[in-house]
């Protein structure tokens, strides 16, 4: 009997022992998928980490319950990446394996319910529900999911428990194959009327019924037989032939009398991409210089940062460079932030590689990454565009990553871990396979910026946009003075509103940016104070207009809208702030001819909805475009010549050390929408103190000068990049015991490190989230003279020591490296 290590999709530290048979299962191969149980009743896949004859000596493994593959579906490039990433982002080797292969791919087992055969139910008292359950299992074995929907209850474990203690029922779990391959019906002309002299026969005796006749002549069209007898083989969806208005009780019995067969056939999932002429990118004589400069830069240097200023031509750069790899026989990685920037990116790039790369982002359904997963991993895609996942796809020559708007946070996974940055995880997965890396950012992040001056990474400048556009002219609307003399209307100063309408005049777009969705922030009650808070969250409740409820926006409770005070009863409730859908209801009243939509998380829910509004905004269906950070990233509009900032003030004093470069990074990218091809674009930034140094970097346009004034902060507080953060979680629904543990553990780690390098515990911002209380600790170090690997250990070894103490042992704990 011999052994193999296995990584389950779970957070616990290391891999897990199983017995296989090489007579059962011969050759088995690293990074194939096995289901093996786990626990009592659990059954899991997981993935092969290595194999080995060693006999464990404190316990004697299960055996593995079956072998999914003949050969790998997790390559042995991508098992050192995801040992890195465990490493280095401090979580359990289970967690990275959970969030890098598609849910598709993990065979997992459900809770079934079954009577008890041995029991007569007929003697057991029941009551109603029991009953209920009793007489749904004697038709056949229901899940525990279905169950709940049969009683109409959200969970029904406490009536199956009692059943289970009167001995009425057995639960068992049954093993399920989450992917399931599309299959479509397709249809052909039986061998016999595939013949040409047959077919002239079948005409002739359908000219009497017109409407098979019909049948027959369109399916001729669409498969050419008489001039490629060949293709009837193929045969044609028959989905295609019906959405050509046939008759369908026509071809149905045309099907009966054996003139056409159906048969099932697999089909890929993923969307088709048009097939449209490959068009070739004519770099200008600025962007040929940047992309031989990026080339010779890579000689010498593994990761490039292309900074070049909002509507320079970055995208045709890398296209250049993608083409070039391609031919060559590399794999290129392009990663964006978001998915709405992939919408309109797919397009340009369809137009020059036709359908020959792959999309992978979280729109798409489980059973559709894993058929991207499958032709990365067969070698049908050498080029993927996605976001931040996309990085743990199963390449096997990379060549190239892209990575576009890097100083992006959306590269930076939150919840749940790996807490990566794609960017540096990027950064690492290029160096296994000595690939190169093109960073590419009109506002480098700082510490990119300055791995860029100091000779890191090459760094290579486009100061000018596109046919030597100018950069947009920036304003500031001042809101004290125009309070002062009323000349407010809602949220919109008298300049933004005076642009807004000398744009609708000459047929033009705007794009205007407010980095909070909803209707108001939160409302309150003008006569005590009072505002209403998530119950299970220390937040208070975001009204959304447009579905009439207050709504949590971290885990999601929603409430009635009050009428009147819970604490007074007065009817005064009132509004506070504003998000994108009161500047939509507002335009609507103060612009009524003007096409408005609005772009967040609210109004691009569903899977095509990003590329619905891109599309009718690129086709001037729409004047006005309100949006959160979304309408900041990377897109281009040839007719828009307005951007409007609102509270701009509020990001710029945000309570947190990047707040300063992430409103430079946001309101720059923003205001570069604008006047991105002949005339001169406008940005009105709405703000309480024009005359804050930032705002004057931002009219200016001048990222060098923000750097040099920031990074001298950055260093006189000992922050990133000349230092190291990690900050650590606490969790638990005992706000005490979470307390006390915090406490406990932050002195453990003021013993070793010192006052200086330990901050906290302190509770934050958002001190509850889904009735748990949280607590943090900062670790802030330098970056040299600092032994990274040991100190992590420390770390995860001082957790260890707290969840050891019988006080502390549902309380847990979690760590963030390197946090934006």
């Amino acid at each position: 009997m011999s052994f193999l290590e296995v990584i389950l999709p779970l957070p616990l530290p290391g891999t897990f022992t199983y017995r296989y048979s090489p007579v059962l299962f011969p050759n088995p191969q690293i990074g194939a998928r096995v289901i093996v149980q786990f626990g009592k009743r659990k059954i899991y896949t997981g993935i092969i980490h290595h194999v080995h004859d060693t006999v464990p000596d404190q316990y004697h493994p299960k055996e593995i319950l079956d072998m999914v593959d003949q050969t790998p579906v997790v390559t042995a490039e991508q098992l050192s990446f995801f040992e890195w990433v465990s490493d280095y982002y401090m979580c359990s080797l289970g967690e990275v394996v959970n969030a890098a292969v598609p849910a598709g791919l993990k065979i997992s087992s459900e809770s079934y319910l079954s009577i008890n055969p041995d029991i007569d139910v007929e003697e057991l008292e029941l009551t109603e529900k029991e009953r209920i359950i009793i007489n749904h299992l004697q038709s056949g074995d229901v899940t525990m999911n279905d169950m709940g929907k049969l009683l109409d209850i959200k969970s029904p474990y406490a009536h199956v428990k009692k059943l289970k203690e009167k001995n009425a029922i057995q639960v068992f779990e049954k093993v399920k194959d989450k992917y399931t391959p599309k299959q479509e019906t397709w249809i052909r002309l039986t061998g016999h009327y595939a013949q040409e002299d047959q077919l002239n026969l079948l005409a002739a005796q359908l000219e009497t019924k017109k409407k098979q006749l019909d049948v027959l002549l369109t399916y001729l069209k669409m498969v050419p037989i008489l001039d490629d007898p060949s293709s009837n083989d193929e045969g044609i969806s028959k989905k295609h032939l019906t959405n050509t208005g046939i008759s369908i009780s026509s071809l149905k019995t045309l099907t009966k009398n054996g003139v056409f067969e159906e048969w099932k056939k697999t089909v890929s999932r993923l969307d088709t991409l048009a097939d449209t002429s490959q068009i070739t990118v004519n770099l200008s004589t600025q962007q040929q210089q940047a992309r031989d400069e990026i080339f010779q830069a890579f000689e010498s240097k593994s990761t490039v940062l292309l900074h070049g200023v909002t509507g320079s031509g970055k995208t045709e750069i890398y296209i250049s460079i993608i083409q070039d790899i391609l031919e060559s026989g590399g794999q290129v990685l392009y990663l964006l932030p978001e998915i709405a920037l992939t919408t309109q990116i797919i397009k340009r790039l369809t137009r020059v590689f036709g359908k020959t790369f792959g999309v992978f982002h979280s729109k798409y359904s489980d059973n559709e990454r894993v058929e991207v997963w499958q032709k990365v991993l067969q070698g049908e895609y050498n080029f993927v565009v996605g976001v931040r996942s996309a990085v743990f796809l199963p390449f096997n020559d990379l060549s190239l990553i892209i990575v576009d708007e890097e100083h992006e946070p959306s590269f930076k996974q939150y919840e749940p871990a790996p807490r990566y940055h794609a960017r540096d995880a990027a950064i690492y997965l290029a160096a296994k396979y000595h690939a190169k890396v093109l960073l590419g950012t009109a506002t480098p992040a700082l510490e990119t910026y300055k791995n860029a001056l100091e000779g890191k990474y090459g760094l290579v400048s486009l100061e000018s946009r596109f046919s030597n556009v100018d950069l947009p002219e920036v304003t500031f609307a001042d809101l004290i003075k125009e309070r002062k003399q009323r000349k407010i209307k809602g949220n919109f100063s008298s300049v933004l509103l005076g642009a807004l309408k000398d744009i609708l005049e000459r047929n033009k777009q705007a794009i205007l940016f407010q980095n909070r969705r909803g209707y108001a922030p939160y409302l309150t009650c003008d006569n005590c104070g009072y505002i209403p808070k998530c119950p299970h969250c220390d937040v208070s409740l975001t009204f959304h207009s447009y579905q009439n409820l207050l709504i949590c926006h971290y885990c999601g409770y929603k409430s009635e809208v009050l009428s009147e005070c819970v604490q007074c009863q007065s009817t005064e409730i009132k509004t506070m702030s504003y998000g994108t859908e009161r500047i939509e209801e507002e335009l609507e009243l103060l612009l009524p001819t003007a096409r408005i939509r609005r772009m967040d998380l609210d109004s691009t829910r569903s899977k095509y909805s990003y590329q619905k509004i891109i599309d009718e905004f690129e086709a001037g269906d729409i004047d006005i475009l309100v949006g959160t950070q979304m309408v900041s990233k990377g897109l281009d509009f040839g007719n828009v010549e307005l951007v409007g900032v609102f509270d701009a003030d509020r990001m710029i004093h945000f309570p947190d050390f990047r707040s300063h470069e992430r409103a430079y990074q946001l309101i720059h990218q923003v205001s570069g929408r604008a006047g991105r091809r002949d005339v001169r674009g406008q940005v009105v930034i709405q703000t309480n103190d024009p005359m804050q140094p930032l705002l004057a970097y931002l009219r200016r346009q001048d990222y060098i000068g923000f750097y040099r004034s920031e990074i001298l902060e950055r260093e006189q507080f000992r922050y990133p990049p000349f230092y190291r953060i990690i900050q650590i979680t606490f969790k638990d629904p005992d706000k005490q015991v979470v307390g006390d543990a915090a406490r406990y553990y932050g002195g453990i780690l003021r013993k070793q490190l010192g006052d200086h390098r330990v901050m906290g515990p302190v509770e934050p911002m958002v001190s509850k989230i889904r009735n748990q209380y949280l607590f943090e600790i900062t670790v802030k170090f330098e970056k040299q003279g600092i032994n990274l690997r040991a100190l992590k250990e420390f770390l995860l070894n001082s957790r260890n020591m707290l969840q050891s103490q019988r006080l502390y042992k549902s309380v847990r704990v979690y760590f963030d490296v390197d946090p934006v």
